[in-house]
């Protein structure tokens, strides 16, 4: 009840809604961007990720973001260095992709742990219509996948 009371009250003050917002996942779009601690230039750097590693965006500064990576490192990076394009991290030891999202389907192509997949279709019946960089597309178990 009292659960229900606070939540109408957040509700009616419209601060609900980051609560309710999904997930968002966003790409690496350069070569060698690196991450930082705080939201500067000259803030300590942490690492280096590589174009497509796709991170969570936990929330944004000014031309911040402050992001997760699939180990759950928290870091921040130039928001300009991010790419609306979905892509997944492979997280599995390697993920079959297969013709249709069948585990029965032909096999259409493999990728192993960490390699990254453009996401096509939002996911359905626990698979994910995926595309590889050379063009290849078929279906992969999300529980193979990150940045869902």
């Amino acid at each position: 009840m009292k659960k229900r009371l606070v939540t109408s009250l957040l509700l009616a003050c419209g601060l609900a809604a980051p609560l309710a917002n999904a997930l968002e996942f966003r790409s690496i779009k350069e070569t060698g961007v690196a991450l930082y601690e705080a939201p500067a230039l000259s803030a300590k750097k942490l690492f280096v990720v590589s174009r497509y590693y796709p991170v969570e965006v936990l929330t944004t500064q000014k031309e911040w973001s402050r992001v997760r990576d699939a180990t759950g490192g928290i870091a921040w990076i130039p928001s300009a260095a991010l790419s609306t394009q979905r892509m997944l991290l492979v997280v599995a030891d390697k993920s079959e992709v297969r013709a249709a999202a069948d585990a029965t389907a032909p096999l259409r192509f493999a990728v192993p742990r960490d390699g990254v997949l453009e996401l096509l279709e939002p996911p359905k019946a626990g698979w994910v219509k995926v595309r590889h960089r050379d063009g290849a597309e078929g279906f992969a178990r999300i529980t193979d996948l990150w940045g869902l």
